[in-house]
């Protein structure tokens, strides 16, 4: 049975533990990872309860001895590797520490780096697999007091376009979703009280579900590397 490894799994209504029960019914056993084994656990038996095989790992995506340990609990048979921890650091740079900022680079970029090394590992030998990396507006260009947050999204985005790159001829498809906009779902509407009114200048969870499903089935003869996704009202 093919294996979907997913780090940065949180809540129920978050992108992460939706991206676990979709694939799972797309018949690949998950291994959810993430921080907080309570979430973890409850999406692994809410897939377990509709049918489906998933298993969870408690992880941090910025250490390597973790992030190898996922992989290895998973085993060999890694058809679909999805990178989608990271954190939003607001900030001037002009008075920014610098544990700030290399904290957001490391759980953008360098976690990126481990993840996508390790799904590489199990995928090239098998000559098959698809790793997809989860990006934002802030991959594509620079803002003015988000310069960490920037700085790290860019350079998970060209990571992955060099990883696209060279494992392209060795059958691995490497995709990156630039997500242009706040996203519907748990974290959101618990830091803001007026989301549920906002909603519909929001980002629908399942739409971008549906972008990583769209690169996951494509053949290989016609494979994108970006996709993003936006609401019809996001100025961009």
């Amino acid at each position: 049975m093919h294996k979907a490894v997913i780090i940065g799994v949180g809540p129920d209504r978050g992108l992460g533990a939706q991206l676990c029960k979709r694939f799972a019914k797309e018949g690949l056993h998950v291994v959810a990872a993430g921080r907080t084994p309570a979430s973890l656990d409850a999406v692994v038996a809410d897939i377990e309860r509709a049918g489906g095989k998933a298993s969870s790992f408690a992880a941090d995506a910025t250490t390597e001895a973790d992030v190898a340990a996922v992989f290895e609990h998973a085993g060999p048979d890694v058809d679909l590797a999805i990178y989608n921890a990271g954190n939003n650091t607001p900030g001037r740079i002009l008075e920014m520490e610098a544990d700030y900022f290399e904290k957001s680079w490391r759980v953008v970029c360098y976690g990126g780096f481990l993840f996508g090394r390790e799904a590489l590992r199990r995928m090239v030998p098998r000559k098959r697999g698809t790793i997809l990396f989860n990006g934002a507006s802030a991959s594509l260009r620079g803002r003015a007091g988000y310069g960490a947050f920037n700085s790290a999204k860019a350079g998970l985005r060209t990571l992955a376009q060099a990883m696209a790159k060279e494992n392209g001829p060795e059958g691995i498809h490497v995709g990156h979703v630039v997500v242009d906009g706040a996203v519907y779902g748990e974290k959101i509407r618990k830091r803001f009280p007026d989301a549920d009114a906002r909603q519909d200048r929001m980002i629908d969870i399942e739409g971008i579900v549906e972008c990583y499903a769209f690169l996951y089935r494509q053949h290989h003869k016609a494979w994108s590397f970006e996709v993003d996704v936006r609401t019809s009202l996001e100025s961009w």
